[in-house]
């Protein structure tokens, strides 16, 4: 999802596959840093739109990024599966979503099969709350 914190921008929502997409071109936007995945899909799916967006900002902190989106510096990307959240914790709104673009989330263990209560316990829940 697009969102964005300044009450001034007019963006209608839209969706990858609306001609709508293009109000994003010259648009102020804070990207994630360029050594993540989400900033190379992000790339790739501007560059496919033929959108070029104003990059006013890069972050390696995506809270802090966030911040910044907030207080209406740009737009920003954000997963659809915190978007209760963000929308809650930063005061911003969802202004589109792109379905081509993904954020993959891992939990690594040495571990074979997860045994200490506390991992499995977040573990479960991360399991819950991402895929229900």
């Amino acid at each position: 999802m697009f969102t964005h914190g300044w009450p001034g921008w007019r963006f209608t929502n839209w969706t990858s596959s609306c001609q709508t997409a293009r109000s994003l071109d010259g648009a102020p936007f804070l990207m994630p840093a360029g050594n993540t995945s989400l900033r190379r899909s992000l790339d790739f799916w501007f560059d496919s739109e033929g959108i070029r967006p104003l990059v006013v900002g890069e972050f390696d902190d995506s809270a802090l990024l966030k911040v910044f989106g907030q207080a209406g510096t740009g737009l920003f990307a954000a997963p659809d599966v915190i978007e209760k959240e963000v929308r809650r914790q930063y005061g911003v709104r969802v202004i589109g979503r792109l379905e081509s673009v993904r954020e993959r989330f891992y939990a690594i263990s040495v571990e074979r099969k997860v045994k200490h209560p506390a991992v499995v316990a977040i573990a479960d829940a991360a399991r819950e709350k991402l895929f229900d």
